[in-house]
């Protein structure tokens, strides 16, 4: 069985226009992209989740899957009426062979070295130095797999700089990684929170499939938290919060109040031409650093005063 994917090069006005119409016309699946993905043109686009950007790429691509059957010639002439008068779409066709799209999807997730200590292994792999700390985990609904150079940065801060039998916040904390590496790094409790429930689910999954003691983390959304450890009333060791600069500013006193004076903000998810604004709100409380870059992300750390 195979299936053909009908590519087409549009604009951020006619993208979702477009993407409906295919669908009306059979498609069984649609996806918008950038299509100066992976070039010096890409455009950066964020949202947090469940809550969409609301912004389409300025140059975009549809890819719009369709059964071997399909007839394409077809679909092209009722959707082109959506382009203004004279102008033609511009497309190309890809066909799709049936694969085992499990064994696929695993090969390209291979274990990632973070230190000399700490590795992140998938679950269909075998940990390259067994006597390492193995993060166990796979690709799933929440963000945090640690192939991301923003996840990298903030494990590497965790293994060079966690004291052991400090409390620690994960703010946004995904699939649960970092706090989950805390754990095992010694840390003697963790509290991870995210806007998003899949977050959570998949966060509390994560912390029992490493064996991580059910008395040592609890996962939460934020409205769950009040009077728990993200209060001024239970300061802790250490937050680490990985997402995204505006909420990193908006959270700013928040953050600041849940951390014990002499204890440490650990900020990323912050391109490098954002660091200072991000480090001038943060300086209020912290005595503020540059830690590392990576790929063009930054990590910032904070001493409280």
């Amino acid at each position: 069985m195979s299936w053909i994917t009908l590519i087409i090069r549009t604009d951020a006005e006619h993208a979702e226009a477009l993407s409906d119409a295919l669908l009306e016309q059979g498609a069984l699946s649609v996806e918008i992209h950038d299509a100066a993905a992976d070039t010096q043109d890409e455009q950066m686009l964020f949202g947090e989740p469940g809550e969409p950007s609301g912004e389409i790429w300025k140059n975009a691509e549809i890819s719009a899957l369709f059964e071997q059957a399909a007839d394409i010639a077809e679909v092209l002439r009722n959707v082109s009426g959506i382009m203004p008068s004279g102008e033609d779409l511009e497309y190309h066709l890809e066909r799709i062979e049936e694969q085992d799209w499990v064994r696929l999807t695993q090969s390209q997730f291979d274990p990632i070295q973070i230190s000399q200590r700490l590795w992140i292994v998938p679950t269909w792999h075998s940990s390259p130095d067994p006597a390492a700390i193995n993060l166990i985990l796979d690709p799933g609904l929440a963000f945090g797999t640690g192939s991301h150079p923003t996840t990298q940065l903030c494990l590497g801060w965790l293994d060079q700089n966690l004291s052991p039998g400090g409390k620690l916040i994960d703010y946004g904390c995904g699939s649960g990684i970092l706090a989950i590496a805390a754990l095992k790094l010694g840390a003697s409790h963790v509290t991870g929170i995210d806007i998003d429930p899949q977050a959570i689910e998949a966060s509390q999954e994560n912390a029992l499939r490493n064996q991580c003691d059910p008395e040592k983390f609890r996962f939460v959304t934020p409205q769950h938290t009040i009077g728990s450890n993200i209060s001024p009333d239970h300061p802790v060791d250490v937050i680490v919060a990985n997402i995204l600069t505006n909420p990193l500013m908006l959270l700013a006193p928040v953050l600041a109040g849940a951390v014990r004076a002499g204890g440490d903000i650990v900020l990323s998810g912050i391109l490098q031409e954002q660091a200072d604004e991000v480090k001038q709100v943060y300086r209020q409380w912290f005595d503020m650093r540059t830690m590392a870059v990576q790929e063009g992300w930054v990590l910032l750390t904070g001493s409280k005063r």
